[in-house]
C-alpha cells in the first residue's frame, strides 16, 4: 500500500486546507477554507452531494476532521470562533515535502499515549460520524430537530427566524407550483431604503445544486430585489458561485451550519448555559 493510500480518507484534505489558508493570507472563515479546499481538490458536484449516515455532507465532514487533526499536529490554531488560521508552524511549513500520513500517525500516537485516549477522536468513525466536540452536540440535535419538522413547520420557523433578524411583513405563501418560493418579506435598511425579499426553504440531507439556485432566481424574476435560500443541508461550491454570479439578482445562501449559528446568536429555541473544562496543564507546575 502506498503512503498516500494509508489512513482514513480525510487525510487527503490536509494539504488542501493548509494551501487554502496560505492563499487566504493565513486565516479564513470555515466556509471560505472548506470551499477553497474543495475547489483545489476538484471535488465533483456529485461527491459534494454525498452525505454521512447522519445526513451531513461527507466531504465537508472530512475537511472538518482534517482541520481537527491539523490542530492537534500544531499546524492550525484551536479557535472555535468560526475562523481557521495557521500557527507559526503552519505558516513556515514546506508543503511540497509535507507528509499527510506521517502527520496523521503522529497525532494518533499522541492520542494513544494520553490517559484519556478513549475520549479522543476515533478516526475509524470519521467517514460517517460528526466530530466528537461538545460544541457540536447541541448543534447536531438542533439540526436534527429542524429536519424532523413538517415542510409547513420549517417554513413557519424560517418566517420566525427572518422576523427575529429584522425582516418585516414576512408572509409564508405556501403556494404549490410557485417556482419554489415559500414566502416574502421586507428588509428595511433605513427609513429611506428597503428591499423586497423572497425566500425558499429546503429541508435537505444533501447539497443544493446550482440548477436549483437558477430555478429559484427565475421564479423571483421581477418580483423581488433579493432572494434567500434556507436549507438544513449544504450548498455545492457551484451553487455558491451561481448565487453570487454578476449581472443577476443576488441570492443569499443559508446552510445548516449557518442556520444553527443564527439560532445561537438570537438564542432562539436555545437555552444558554455556561460550563468549564479543567486545564490539566495549568496544575502541572504545582505538582512539583
Amino acid at each position: 500500500m502506498k503512503a498516500k493510500d494509508k489512513g482514513p480518507q480525510f487525510i487527503r484534505f490536509f494539504k488542501p486546507v493548509i494551501e487554502a489558508l496560505k492563499e487566504l493570507d493565513g486565516s479564513g472563515t470555515a466556509a471560505e477554507v472548506i470551499d477553497r479546499a474543495i475547489v483545489n481538490m476538484n471535488i465533483s458536484e456529485k461527491e459534494q452531494q454525498a452525505t454521512t449516515k447522519n445526513g451531513q455532507s461527507r466531504v465537508r465532514n472530512q475537511v472538518n476532521w482534517a482541520r481537527l487533526y491539523l490542530v492537534h499536529a500544531g499546524y492550525l490554531d484551536s479557535s472555535k470562533r468560526g475562523v481557521w488560521s495557521l500557527t507559526d508552524k503552519g505558516i513556515s511549513i514546506d508543503i511540497s515535502s509535507f507528509d499527510p500520513y506521517a502527520a496523521f500517525k503522529s497525532v494518533q500516537d499522541h492520542f494513544k499515549d494520553e490517559k484519556k485516549a478513549q475520549n479522543q477522536p476515533d478516526s475509524s468513525a470519521a467517514e460517517s460520524e460528526e466530530i466528537p466536540d461538545d460544541e457540536q452536540n447541541h448543534r447536531a440535535k438542533l439540526l436534527d430537530l429542524i429536519k424532523g419538522l413538517p415542510p409547513s413547520g420549517f417554513e413557519r420557523l424560517s418566517q420566525r427566524l427572518l422576523r427575529e433578524s429584522g425582516f418585516q411583513q414576512v408572509v409564508v405563501t405556501g403556494k404549490s407550483g410557485d417556482g419554489g418560493i415559500d414566502g416574502i418579506g421586507i428588509l428595511q435598511v433605513n427609513p429611506f431604503v428597503s428591499f423586497n425579499v423572497l425566500f425558499q426553504c429546503k429541508r435537505y440531507q444533501g447539497a443544493v445544486t446550482p440548477s436549483q439556485v437558477r430555478d429559484f432566481r427565475g421564479a423571483m424574476q421581477g418580483r423581488a430585489d433579493k432572494g434567500i435560500v434556507i436549507t438544513t443541508g449544504t450548498f455545492t461550491v457551484e451553487a455558491t458561485k451561481e448565487a453570487r454570479r454578476d449581472g443577476v439578482p443576488p441570492i443569499e445562501l443559508v446552510d445548516g451550519q449557518l442556520l444553527v449559528e443564527m439560532f445561537e446568536r438570537l438564542e432562539l429555541g436555545l437555552i444558554p448555559r455556561r460550563t468549564f473544562d479543567i486545564d490539566e496543564k495549568f496544575f502541572e507546575d504545582f505538582r512539583i
